[in-house]
């Protein structure tokens, strides 16, 4: 696939290259017409596991940080150019102690307390959207003002992973649970995640688990736990078999699962337990599995969480669970295409890594982002933004300020950046179902889900509107300074410097001598030799209270920023 054709093509521009179909694309409004009709077939690299030795510059550090965190800031991109490569990968995968606050209410209508309280230990749950509404606004400030660490990204790759809907939990406050149990376990051990997740209330009420019982077997968290959280489906290869398990092993992992109940306070608060075993509730009886788990049998009895223990164990045993969560955390953070190469060399290589470390993941990710493969130039910008990339991201690359302490201001301001995370198809606690979003599975689109002419056209509007009127609500305003973002360049004097170090900040693909000249020639100083710039540029500084100046400088320098993110280059990473 080529990158920059494919972007250009959905506005018109040309048509990517075609390959050999595997699969029709799916023809509904989501999918752009230009999207992949077949998987790339061609070699992309041949860079291994090995540790990158190559230049570490201004382009690694860049990439480095647009794929583990939600945007460049001008602050982390200075912090590593004084680091090696291996110490920049030590420092983002190192997590910093989690102060973890808590939503607060920002509706005065809310019945348990005024604005700046909190709910998520009250009483009473509220049924209204408001505190879904609170919980979803403090997640995006998580992620907007994310230290240098890899653990936004992780908590979002989890989340998408061991999926809930938080629009179908009948209680926010399982949800802030559900969040804090993924923090907790970001860069920790996968067998042990799953197992919390089992247990989890969120997770309870989303699968049904808490209606599970001996009498009826509800067989809904027992499917997903092996299709979509552990070890994988595979193609069917006989009736009720499948290539890693059988209907055989849903029935039984179901009765095993039996007797587990959501848990609450005597006095109907939410604490740091989340579920309860009944055990006359349980089937206590023994529970067979098929040959894919070599025959194993759980004995029955009243021990519910030691049966869980079993299971887990049994599923934990086979190399394809590995394999089948290194998949994932690849195309999360390196691109989807896994041909038969990658697959042997570095898939099989990450799951050996985390089967050595006994389900760690750190380890994993250290030696995936300290790679040759990782470094290696076809995958820079190989990745189109996902809408919570695009949006923080954005917010973040020009350091836009938002209200430091009014709490009505505040969560009207992150409530705006997910709900245009969402209109353009991620909505933050929401994921379209249990298999999460779709850009991250669906064979051949794969991430191209993430664009097509309504989405491309909402993307532009939103970046338009950052750089120009901005988005004002409660008496508070945020929207992009260019001014502020040029004065952090090297020399704002020098047109061409300006575009040169834009673009490369804002941009994962490199421009041609063609476009910057463009850009110069024909949007920042059109028809006018850059001296004509220098001269501006000196009045304003001379002056900055000048209105006449400072006008004069900044729509020219809004124009670009409008242009530059408007382009195709600025949906990938």
């Amino acid at each position: 696939m080529k990158r920059r054709e494919l972007l250009a093509s959905i506005v018109g521009e040309s048509d990517p290259a075609a390959s050999t179909p595997i699969q029709s694309v799916d023809q509904s409004p989501s999918i752009s017409r230009f999207a992949n009709s077949s998987l790339p077939n061609v070699q992309r690299t041949t860079a291994g596991m090995e540790p990158y030795t190559g230049v570490w510059g201004t382009e690694q550090i860049l990439h480095l940080l647009r794929r583990t965190t939600f945007g460049v800031t001008r602050a982390d991109f200075t912090t590593l150019k004084n680091k090696t490569m291996v110490q920049a990968v030590d420092l983002i995968t190192t997590v910093p102690p989690d102060e973890l606050t808590v939503p607060l209410i920002y509706d005065a209508s809310d019945p348990a307390g005024s604005p700046g309280s909190t709910w998520v230990n009250g009483l009473t749950n509220v049924s209204s959207g408001s505190r879904l509404n609170s919980l979803k606004a403090w997640w995006t400030n998580l992620m907007l003002n994310q230290p240098l660490s890899i653990r936004e990204k992780m908590v979002v790759f989890w989340h998408n992973h061991f999926v809930t809907e938080f629009s179908s939990l009948p209680d926010p406050r399982y949800a802030y649970r559900y969040l804090a149990l993924l923090r907790k376990n970001a860069l920790g051990n996968f067998k042990q995640l799953a197992r919390e997740i089992t247990f989890d209330g969120a997770m309870l009420r989303y699968l049904n688990g808490y209606l599970n019982n001996k009498n009826a077997p509800d067989e809904n968290y027992a499917r997903e736990l092996q299709e979509l959280f552990t070890i994988g489906k595979g193609p069917q290869i006989g009736d009720g078999d499948y290539t890693n398990y059988t209907e055989q092993d849903v029935k039984a992992a179901a009765h095993v699962l039996t007797g587990w109940r959501i848990y609450q306070n005597p006095d109907g608060s939410v604490g740091l337990q989340t579920s309860s075993f009944d055990q006359t509730r349980h089937d206590i009886g023994n529970k067979n599995f098929s040959y894919h788990y070599q025959n194993a049998t759980i004995v029955g009895g009243i021990d519910g969480a030691r049966e869980v223990d079993e299971l887990l164990g049994i599923i934990f045993l086979q190399p394809e669970t590995a394999k089948f969560l290194c998949r994932k955390i690849y195309r999360w953070f390196v691109y989807y295409v896994i041909d038969d190469w990658t697959e042997l060399n570095i898939i099989s290589h990450m799951a050996d890594t985390l089967r050595a470390n006994n389900w760690n993941v750190l380890p994993v990710l250290k030696e995936l982002l300290k790679s040759a493969h990782f470094f290696d130039t076809v995958n820079m910008g190989c990745m189109i933004k996902d809408p919570l990339g695009l949006t923080l991201g954005t917010c973040r690359h020009f350091g836009v300020s938002f209200p430091p302490s009014d709490v009505v201001q505040q969560y009207s301001m992150w409530n705006y950046l997910w709900s245009t995370a969402s209109s353009i198809g991620m909505n933050p606690g929401d994921p379209p179902d249990v298999a999460g979003w779709k850009a991250y599975y669906q064979v051949p689109q794969y991430y191209e889900i993430w664009i097509n002419s309504d989405t491309l056209t909402k993307r532009a509007s939103w970046t338009n509107r950052m750089v120009s009127s901005g988005y004002s609500s409660s008496g508070a305003k945020i929207v992009i300074d260019p001014l502020a973002f040029v004065l952090t360049l090297s020399d704002p004097s020098d047109p061409n410097r300006i575009i040169d170090e834009a673009a490369q900040y804002l941009l994962a693909v490199p421009l041609t001598a063609s476009q910057k000249t463009f850009l110069k020639e024909e949007i920042l100083i059109p028809g006018l030799p850059d001296y004509e710039w220098t001269i501006e540029w000196s009045l304003y500084l001379s002056d900055p209270t000048n209105t006449t100046a400072r006008n004069a400088v900044t729509n020219r320098l809004r124009a670009l920023l409008m242009f530059l993110m408007q382009m195709p280059e600025y949906q990938l990473m």
